[in-house]
């Protein structure tokens, strides 16, 4: 059998982009300057630094930005300035959203802050803001089919998804900070301001049976409250998942009573801990609209959407997984052994699709030396802490810890092991096999070849449906193979029996 090779999935990875790139985010709420190195589409930030400045408060009475707001908003983006020229950030973007778009000083306001800058803000529509939101939610999931609702403190923007193609999109007035003004502090209003704005877009109903992600600081603040009620193994946001029904009964607690949990334990400001029932409220209304299957959290929206569309084509085409693995191999390999001579090497092992597992398993070669300057005592359970934290893009919670336990296998750790327990139920046992499997044949690759490039291409596998055979150069030297040694022998029983067939050495 000929395996699937590394080429399928990394033949776009060599094109690279800009350097550094900012987005300065003008919110309705706070802004940001986020920073990213993007020499590949990974949106990882190296800078991110938030402001909350309120600028819509007040708004529906005077439709002017407030005034406290604006001082200090334009004392903060006087220093976001001059960290942008300090950083050798080579092409920054300034884009506000629903206060500087509907206020009536809005332009004012806007023409200062270019001032600063040099360069003109860019203020767009709430139709516009839902597609950014939706560009960086595809970074991850390619194939999303539903609606993505980006909620801000002044509006909550909708994109129809139709598996990565852009359907109908639409904006309310329904941000958090502008809905508890609007209800007066009553939650019970609050419902009723909810319900009368989502049924202007009548289109939410074909969501149903979809699945509904949800973007933007105020649903990562309640998926935190969620993650904690719930007693969640796994503590990353993006990927996050409920059932409707789930997601139903969390959020009419928190929108009746508020969280039940001290804002420092969650890690969120007082001013967007006040405003979670308003939140949970809109949440509410949309789970009633659109009757979704389930709801997946982003932690990638409007920012990372605005960064990809200053890359490339070609790097913006990019997996974002691969992309990501392939930037923290080059910066924390030893040698020059890549993640493809590894791919290409074990692929007879496995089923030559191109599939999730497969690409999984991509990415576990190109991440299989990560470890080697930690301590040996705790190089397996680092290793696994270290990928299953990973920010990257592309990688539904199950695929995760998939990631991170075959590495933690691949550092001699069992999976059995407490240190996988917490978030084990995340996985079926043939996951489990499969991580087994792929961690032997990745300590086997490494063990072989001293992580040195060039060596596993002496060796290959052969496979049939009884037996696996490692075949390798014969040793010209005399005395044996020099390839075989009891470091190389335990692994190799231990994948032949996770594949259950028997082994050859030959």
């Amino acid at each position: 059998m000929i395996g699937e090779t590394s080429a399928t999935w990394m033949a776009d990875l060599s094109e690279t982009g800009l350097g550094r790139v900012g987005v300065v985010d003008i919110g309705s709420n706070s802004i940001r300057l986020v920073v990213y190195d993007a020499p590949t589409r990974l949106p990882i930030p190296i800078f991110n630094e938030k402001t909350e400045c309120g600028l819509v408060r007040g708004m529906a009475k005077t439709g002017r930005l407030h005034p406290e707001g604006v001082s200090r908003a334009l004392r903060s983006l006087w220093r976001f300035h001059l960290l942008t020229q300090s950083m050798g950030i080579e092409r920054i973007a300034l884009v506000a959203t629903a206060a500087v778009r509907e206020a009536l000083d809005g332009t004012e306001f806007a023409q200062q802050v270019g001032q600063i800058f040099g360069i003109p803000v860019r203020v767009i529509s709430g139709n516009e803001e839902a597609r950014l939101s939706a560009v960086g939610l595809l970074s991850g999931y390619t194939k999303a089919d539903g609606l993505i609702a980006d909620l801000g403190g002044g509006s909550c923007d909708f994109m129809e998804l139709n598996e990565g193609s852009f359907g109908l999109s639409g904006s309310v007035p329904l941000g958090h900070v502008r809905l508890k003004e609007a209800a007066k502090g009553s939650t019970r209003n609050s419902k009723m301001i909810v319900a009368k704005y989502l049924a202007t877009v009548p289109w939410l109903t074909g969501v149903e049976n979809r699945t509904l992600f949800l973007a933007g600081g105020s649903w990562r603040a309640l998926a935190r409250v969620f993650i904690h009620d719930l007693n969640y193994p796994l503590h990353v946001i993006d990927g996050f998942t409920l059932r409707t029904g789930e997601a139903n009964s969390l959020s009419s607690v928190i929108a009746s009573c508020g969280a039940k949990i001290n804002a420092d334990v969650l890690g969120i400001s007082m001013s967007r801990y006040s405003t979670l029932p308003y939140s949970a409220a809109v949440l509410l209304g949309l789970l009633h609209a659109c009757n979704p299957k389930s709801i997946v959290f982003a932690g990638f929206g409007m920012r990372e959407g605005q960064m990809l569309e200053m890359l490339p084509p070609r790097v913006r085409s990019q997996d974002p997984l691969l992309a990501g693995c392939a930037r923290m191999a080059e910066r924390m390999g030893r040698f020059a052994i890549t993640g493809e001579e590894i791919f290409d090497w074990m692929s007879p092992i496995f089923p030559s699709t191109r599939d999730d597992v497969s690409r999984i398993r991509m990415a576990a070669c190109i991440l299989s030396d990560i470890g080697w300057s930690e301590h040996p005592d705790y190089r397996a359970e680092h290793a696994f802490l270290r990928v299953l934290r990973i920010p990257f893009a592309g990688l539904t919670h199950h695929n995760r810890v998939l990631l991170a336990v075959i590495i933690f296998v691949r550092y001699k750790g069992n999976a059995a092991n407490s240190v996988v327990h917490p978030v084990r139920s995340l996985l079926s046992d043939s996951d489990i096999s499969i991580a087994e499997s792929v961690g032997y044949a990745l300590r086997i690759a490494h063990k072989l070849s001293g992580s040195a490039p060039d060596l596993l291409s002496t060796t290959k596998f052969i496979v049939d449906s009884h037996s696996i055979e490692l075949v390798l150069p014969k040793n010209n030297m005399g005395g044996g193979n020099i390839f075989v040694s009891e470091a190389v022998k335990s692994p190799l029983c231990a994948l032949a029996s996770s594949l259950n067939k028997s082994l050859r050495l030959s």
